[in-house]
């Protein structure tokens, strides 16, 4: 058996693929977000990928858990990462025009591979800005092309974001309009070649989400999907409750959350 094979996150993904569900890869920004992700994980025997921006890295001096590292722009930090103890690693190079984009993931994907980290990319920019993630712009041309997922599976990506009119950040007043027709080309050209992922949930509705699973999307980023009720109970609580019971209370409305989606996605009771 390959280290592709046995690697944790290419395993998750793989069982998802086979099950036709989908598994949440949610950001974490602090230990109580950590322990109510892996509360709901065991609550609802479900799979889950916990997930870190680069700043974590840095803040933390690599103190982090089992997990994979997200939208990694820089060559510096995805080196960096890929000799800490994560499973996967988004290697983004999609802020630089096409050539430089599929010169460097390429190399960096060989770079993770030798250390056995699985990789993820994304052919263009999703519009949209999240946590000091450069903003895009331009979402018509910025969507997936199927010249494009052949361009990045030459790459030896484990798993590929698509932009199909998914945005990072906040969709405002125009709720999602995503184009699932471009959807079935891209995963007909992908031909299980690579997982497929899907970012910019920020606002979705169950049926849509469901509908993603169900179009052959087995990597759900989220954030504020699992987090909202987190935040609403800090803000409202912050100074009427001592500080252990705010943390406490705070790791169940994480897991809370979490659990609902997980049942939504059909992840539940799948691990």
């Amino acid at each position: 058996m390959s280290w592709k094979d046995s690697n944790c996150h290419n395993r998750i993904l793989r069982d998802a693929e086979n099950g036709r569900y989908g598994v949440i890869a949610a950001i974490a920004y602090n230990i109580e977000q950590i322990l109510g992700l892996v509360r709901a994980a065991e609550t609802a025997r479900s799979p889950l990928i916990i997930q870190f921006f680069p700043w974590a890295i840095e803040a933390t001096d690599g103190m982090l858990v089992r997990a994979a590292a997200d939208i990694a722009k820089r060559a510096n930090i995805i080196k960096r990462a890929a000799d800490l103890p994560f499973d996967s690693i988004m290697v983004d190079m999609s802020h630089y025009e096409k050539e430089i984009n599929l010169k460097m993931t390429h190399e960096l994907v060989q770079y993770c591979n030798e250390r056995e980290k699985s990789t993820e990319a994304e052919p263009g920019r999703i519009e949209g800005g999240e946590d000091g993630v450069m903003d895009t712009v331009g979402l018509e041309v910025c969507m997936t092309t199927a010249e494009e997922v052949d361009e990045l599976v030459s790459t030896g990506v484990d798993v590929l974001a698509l932009s199909f009119g998914n945005v990072h950040g906040e969709y405002g007043q125009r709720s999602p309009q995503l184009d699932f027709e471009r959807f079935e080309r891209i995963r007909a050209q992908a031909d299980g070649r690579v997982h497929l992922a899907l970012h910019g949930t920020n606002g979705f509705a169950p049926e849509l989400l469901k509908r993603c699973v169900a179009a052959g999307v087995t990597k759900i980023n989220v954030n504020r999907l699992v987090l909202d009720d987190y935040y609403d109970h800090l803000h409202a609580n912050v100074e009427k409750i001592p500080h252990t019971q705010l943390m406490k209370e705070g790791i169940q409305k994480v897991a809370d959350l979490t659990i609902k989606w997980m049942d939504i996605c059909g992840s539940a009771g799948r691990a």
